[in-house]
């Protein structure tokens, strides 16, 4: 395995200075992000380390040099829009994009592409799912033609606007295999967040041997139960604003990273295990978040090897 983090937590600065970072404190790779430059503005979305507007060879060349020189790796490409938007010019954006961030991952001679699979949270699950068998087949076809994986985070993406559905309908195992069945295609597949699990009351483990085979991608993210809080507004009142469900540094809630890293190898998962930051302790300043991923390294050096 690989130990990386997710640029969108660096957002000032280029892809240089972050791969210099990610050297000196012994991280194999890093997820790069690759939003359109002035798009959506969001929380850890909107961000751009790689164009692919334009992105030519030379261009890819540049970056891979960047990286021989810093002896870092790119772990995946990543854009987590909204393709199944209710607004039809925000989807037709999205999945024109996404197209862009696959048509790129080749010339960067990577095979992963990290996404969203997206929804309308004003709409129940059948009603997105039927939208999803519209439009994905022909994203994993584009994806298949070119050598590349489609790896979709299970991040719910629910938050007061968005409750109780959510903007991802890739949340949970019952909709995974929903997805697969639909789409049996080895190009499409999962990047793996336990915390996300923790947050919906999953099972972080199980999943990995029910669906090893489709996991291409991890991010290493924690989440912390607030039992009193949760016991005081329940878990039908949103987890980000009762906060009781709250993301943390790996180490520092209730995922198990021993018995998740041990998971990750018994099903053969030879791929990237990237931090990915949202801690709110962490994130006051720049040199917090450096700090954040200092000690996320030190929680998990020892056991991704």
């Amino acid at each position: 395995m690989q130990l990386g983090f997710v640029t969108a937590l660096l957002p000032e600065w280029n892809l240089t200075e972050i791969l210099q970072f990610a050297a000196e404190e012994q991280y194999d790779c890093v997820e790069v992000m690759c939003w359109p430059i002035g798009g959506e503005v969001r929380k850890y979305g909107g961000i751009t380390h790689v164009d692919v507007l334009g992105l030519d060879q030379s261009r890819a060349d540049d970056i891979l040099g960047l990286c021989e020189q810093h002896a870092v790796g790119i772990s995946a490409l990543g854009y987590y829009p909204n393709a199944l938007s209710a607004d039809r010019e925000e989807a037709d954006a999205a999945r024109e994009h996404l197209r862009r961030v696959i048509d790129a991952a080749p010339l960067l001679g990577l095979t992963v592409v990290n996404t969203f699979i997206g929804a309308d949270p004003t709409q129940p699950l059948e009603v997105n799912f039927e939208r999803f068998t519209q439009v994905w087949p022909d994203l994993v076809r584009h994806a298949e033609d070119r050598g590349v994986r489609i790896a979709i985070e299970n991040c719910p993406m629910l938050f007061r606007d968005r409750w109780p559905f959510g903007t991802n309908m890739a949340r949970s195992p019952h909709v995974w295999r929903r997805m697969f069945e639909t789409i049996p295609s080895p190009n499409f597949g999962l990047n793996m967040d336990p915390s996300h699990l923790v947050m919906t009351h999953i099972d972080p483990i199980q999943p990995i041997y029910d669906f090893g085979d489709h996991i291409f991608h991890t991010h290493a993210k924690d989440m912390k139960i607030d039992q009193r809080k949760l016991y005081e507004f329940g878990s039908l009142e949103c987890a980000h604003i009762a906060h009781w469900g709250v993301a943390k540094l790996p180490g520092l809630g209730d995922v198990d990273w021993p018995r998740w890293i041990s998971a990750l190898t018994d099903v053969g998962f030879d791929g990237a295990v990237c931090v990915e930051v949202e801690d709110d302790a962490f994130t006051g300043s720049l040199e917090a978040r450096l700090q954040s991923l200092r000690l996320s390294r030190n929680v998990l050096r020892g056991i991704v090897m």
